[in-house]
């Protein structure tokens, strides 16, 4: 089959890192399916893979016993399985699916005694910190990752939503005491890009008020369309970064000052002096002080990525005084991911789909997101689908 490869002697921006590649087809095992990938959806895991960090994927998979020497990413799929397991009754050849990046062993024994399998050993995220993602023409998956496609979605509508869907979800949803509950001020970083847009709707849905957080005014319109009560540009502040030592009290307070401002916005925009009991946070390094400084007392600061950079500084004594929560997440579970699948099948949210990409284009599309400069929403490359718009249930 063809697929987009990343070897380690490429490593770096995505149009360098990735390659078309003519390699083998996956084989299966008898809890596994292989599906032919109609699209595909783009998202960080291919960035990330394409520069071997936070983590080297192909040494990850020397450590697994897997020494092809390359990765195939692509975390997220629509599709159609050609091929089950000996083991799968879930699914037969032929169904039109979805497919999440929530890949674990079902013989775990913690997870056969009920615990989450997204805190168990097995897990790992598929396409990512797993070989034969949907970047080929066939990828292979546990059966559990598959999901229903819904019927009134094109292929390339269907393939953009899980890995954002998944992470939103389970960052709103997934700690009980911090579920969004009807009315909560809930902080939504990147408003407009592929993790904000499905957030957003998410916190509509539950009742609560989302705060778009955007890097460009003219995105404002796009987080209001989608139910945002505010929109608030980050580039009019300039207090970013690592929180200074607390010590250096003329540095220390500068931030303060910029903290402190971009907080009153908060309290503008939303024309009431209430802070959010819930902060989505994924940029990282370059804003995390600054929200679990506007957190409500006893909110929570939840984050699942760090697109700005890995190193977390907070003020200590505003955290624990104020009882606040700083909480990670990594994608969602199976329970999770069908709860999202379901409310994009009844039209409750929808996939935002942006730009859609030939096969051929798909390096291009990670390099426009690695600078920055993509479309609001999520994007997609066809794989196997023939053309755009296809794939709806009416269309065969």
């Amino acid at each position: 089959m063809y697929a987009h490869t990343i070897r380690e002697e490429r490593f770096g921006d995505p149009v360098d890192a990735f390659c078309l590649e003519y390699v083998d087809t996956p084989e299966i095992g008898e809890d596994e399916c292989l599906v032919a990938v109609m699209a595909t959806g783009i998202n960080y895991n291919g960035i990330w893979a394409g520069y071997g960090r936070p983590i080297n994927v192909i040494d990850g998979h020397r450590r697994r016993g897997d020494h092809r020497g390359y990765h195939v990413a692509g975390s997220e799929a629509s599709g159609i399985v050609y091929e089950v397991g000996s083991a799968v009754s879930t699914v037969k050849v032929g169904d039109h699916v979805v497919l999440h990046g929530g890949w674990w062993d079902c013989r775990c024994p913690r997870i056969r005694a009920g615990e989450d399998p997204m805190l168990t050993p097995s897990h790992l995220v598929w396409g990512y910190e797993t070989n034969d993602g949907s970047f080929g023409q066939f990828t292979r998956v546990k059966a559990h990752q598959v999901l229903s496609k819904p019927a009134h979605l094109t292929w390339e509508e269907a393939a953009v939503y899980t890995v954002n869907g998944g992470a939103a979800y389970r960052g709103l949803f997934g700690f009980e005491e911090h579920r969004v509950r009807r009315g909560d001020v809930v902080l939504v970083w990147g408003g407009a890009g592929g993790l904000g847009t499905l957030a957003i709707q998410l916190v509509v849905a539950a009742g609560g008020r989302p705060i778009a957080v955007v890097s460009d005014d003219a995105k404002s319109e796009c987080c209001r369309a989608l139910g945002a009560v505010g929109v608030i540009n980050r580039k009019k502040f300039d207090h970013w970064g690592v929180i200074p030592d607390w010590r250096d009290a003329e540095a220390y307070h500068q931030w303060l000052s910029g903290a402190r401002a971009f907080g009153k916005e908060i309290w503008r925009v939303l024309g009431e002096r209430r802070n959010p009991r819930i902060v989505f946070e994924h940029p990282g390094e370059s804003t995390l002080p600054t929200s679990c400084f506007v957190c409500a007392e006893g909110g929570m600061v939840v984050i699942c990525a760090g697109t700005t950079g890995y190193t977390a500084s907070l003020d200590l004594r505003r955290h624990w005084m104020r009882q606040k929560r700083l909480q990670g997440t990594h994608g969602a579970n199976t329970a999770q991911y069908r709860a999202f699948n379901d409310m994009i099948a009844s039209g409750v949210v929808d996939p935002c789909l942006s730009r859609t990409f030939t096969f051929d284009q798909l390096p291009e599309a990670h390099q426009l997101m690695h600078l920055g400069q993509h479309p609001y929403g999520n994007m997609a490359a066809l794989v196997g689908a023939p053309e755009m718009g296809l794939g709806r249930e009416e269309r065969g």
